[in-house]
């Protein structure tokens, strides 16, 4: 695989793309499709990307016939499941815990070994588990995987400690399956949950209140084939205007409902970068146009995006004047920094909150990704610096960007891929 990009900055980023399907819906409307026995699920817009391949071989695993072609996928669920997962495929990506629930629900048991994925702090899923409990599943650890075990679930009212988007997933397609009315309440907002809804609604199942923090399921034994499309990625387009901002260029995206991304427009109006918006695209020209410091805090939807602050406070590297980011979601997810300072960023972290005084130009340099997000944001900050930037193990950056080589050309980087010379582990 080419792990390493070479870019040669201080080019603007002009020209149009059309938004992906969002990573972060479809790998639980795809594990959505273990609650149905001997149908169909087909989904449309799914992009094509690592984790997306990753969540498909462990469906496979499991029993489900896959087939993935031009961002169409059919997902066909036998009578009989696997209800044992495989650590190899589990420990690659965080998404992997969305299996949990619905095989409990299906198959009466599962056993999960704890989930991979990007390292940018804690992430427990101790809300799925406690979830789970309520309903009537016995958790126990077991040489380092969950063993999830019920003689019949019961429909309940569930008070999420934390709006986790995970544990509301899991516990939506779980009540799905489980006859009679469940409450989540304290429920995650995202447009990526109300994705999920739709398709168990899709599916046969009553689910109401999704875009809310109280959700009411009342489930059903018998789920039907379905076809669903898979909603425009928000962090990806978030991701490709910061570009256009941070080179000065002009860059319009197509197929995103703009109310996703309201927390970042928001921040760059005040910043005073104004974003032209139709009923689905969104377009931002900066030539020539310089921006101001902000101060933002990361939380869940409707709130601004973690998994958008690092190519944010990329931007406001360049930013007139100081801005402050207190992250409230992940408690390590400034390890990018150190990455930033070696390209100029004048960054002090303090805690869960970060002050950025703004420079007026960065310089090119090697530096390394840590995780997805943060991956991104350097190829930003590449793309905006003098000279030449090398970014190493990209391997993050290709779980959560489809096309982003072709995509990036057609807007005018000078950007190569090649082979690490690395060794790898």
């Amino acid at each position: 695989m080419k792990d390493k990009m070479i870019i040669k900055g201080g080019r603007p980023m002009s020209g149009s793309i059309t938004a992906q399907g969002a990573k972060n819906a479809a790998l639980p409307v795809m594990a959505s499709a273990l609650l149905l026995k001997g149908r169909r699920l087909t989904l449309e817009r799914v992009p094509d990307l690592q984790d997306i391949h990753t969540m498909a071989d462990l469906l496979r695993h499991l029993g489900a016939m896959i087939v993935f072609e031009n961002g169409r996928m059919t997902i066909d669920v036998p009578e009989e499941l696997n209800w044992e997962t495989p650590a190899d495929l589990v420990r690659k990506m965080r998404a992997s815990s969305l299996v949990l629930g619905p095989l409990v629900a299906r198959c009466g048991e599962a056993i999960l070994p704890l989930p991979g994925g990007c390292a940018i702090g804690s992430r427990p899923i101790d809300f799925h588990l406690k979830g789970l409990a309520r309903m009537g599943a016995e958790i126990d650890l077991e040489q380092g995987s969950i063993h999830a075990r019920t003689k019949g679930l019961s429909a309940t009212r569930i008070i999420l400690d934390f709006p986790s988007v995970g544990a509301t997933e899991n516990m939506l397609m779980t009540a799905a399956l489980t006859p009679g009315e469940s409450i989540i309440e304290n429920a995650a907002r995202e447009p990526e949950i109300s994705n999920l809804a739709q398709t168990l609604r899709a599916m046969g199942a009553h689910v109401e209140g999704d875009g809310t923090d109280t959700i009411i399921i009342r489930g059903t034994r018998d789920l039907e084939s379905a076809t669903v499309r898979i909603i425009p990625d928000r962090i990806e387009v978030s991701t490709y205007l910061l570009a256009g901002l941070m080179t000065r260029g002009n860059i319009t995206v197509n197929g995103i409902n703009t109310k996703y991304i309201s927390s970042l427009l928001s921040k760059l109006e005040e910043a005073g970068v104004t974003a032209e918006t139709t009923p689905d695209s969104v377009s931002l020209s900066a030539e020539g146009m310089n921006w101001s410091g902000v101060t933002l805090t990361t939380s869940p939807y409707p709130g601004f995006p973690t998994d958008v602050q690092p190519q944010i406070m990329a931007a406001l590297c360049m930013a007139d004047g100081t801005s402050v980011i207190h992250e409230s979601v992940f408690d390590s997810r400034y390890v990018h920094v150190a990455e930033f300072k070696r390209m100029g960023g004048k960054i002090d972290i303090q805690g869960n909150t970060v002050v950025v005084i703004g420079v007026p130009r960065l310089s090119g340099a090697e530096v390394r990704a840590s995780d997805l997000r943060a991956g991104a944001a350097l190829i930003l900050l590449g793309l905006a610096a003098d000279g030449e930037t090398v970014v190493h193990e990209l391997k993050h950056v290709w779980r959560g960007y489809e096309n982003l080589m072709e995509k990036m050309t057609s807007l005018g980087a000078d950007i190569e891929l090649i082979e690490s010379d690395e060794p790898e582990g």
